[in-house]
């Protein structure tokens, strides 16, 4: 009903059968774990009214096979998509600056990111075995990349750093087995 204005902790966590949902206008925030584990979401749709996602509020729900975020979103928690091995596209708008630990971890299927310009640092494997991901351009706003950011980003063939980067820390294994790896451009600075 329109009257919800949050999606609680683990509120459908485990709804195996769970296909679509549309979270109504109002809504402000997904909480940890609120879609956990519903394997059989394909898709949802996430209101303008939306601040922040939750930590695991997608976990390994394997058949989503993309999402929209809105501009109202600034920041998206620890592991929200991990597992999400459907996951083919997703939009991250602008105005996000703060994306969790693991927040896309072992999404297998995803070809394309873009790291939105205010993010300051990229977590500890932010996008770990993401092997179908071919690019990917850092912002110049981010000051540090985690350990094992992209670690075994086997699809991964080019890196590119935004002009006048702000980058003066990358953790260790941040791009270990990159086996695809065949170019590096680091913008003006």
């Amino acid at each position: 009903p329109e009257s919800v204005t949050s999606i609680g902790n683990s509120a459908f966590n485990s709804c195996s059968s769970l296909t679509s949902i549309t979270i109504p206008e109002g809504v402000t925030s997904i909480g940890n774990s609120a879609f956990r584990e519903c394997s059989s979401l394909t898709s949802i749709t996430i209101p303008s009214s939306v601040t922040s996602i939750g930590g695991s509020a997608f976990y390994e729900c394997s058949s989503l096979n993309s999402i929209n975020i809105p501009s109202s979103v600034t920041s998206i928690g620890n592991a929200t998509f991990s597992y999400c091995s459907g996951l083919n596209s997703i939009n991250i708008p602008s105005s996000v600056t703060s994306i969790g630990y693991s927040a896309f971890y072992k999404c297998s299927s995803l070809a394309s990111i873009t790291i939105p310009a205010g993010v300051t640092s990229i977590g500890s494997e932010r996008l770990r075995y993401c092997s179908k991901l071919t690019s990917i351009v850092i912002p110049s706003s981010v000051t540090s990349i985690g350990n094992n950011a992209f670690s075994s980003c086997s699809g991964l063939t080019s890196i590119t750093f935004g002009d006048n980067s702000q980058l003066t820390s990358i953790g260790g294994d941040a791009f270990y087995n990159c086996t695809s790896l065949t170019g590096i451009t680091f913008g003006d600075n």
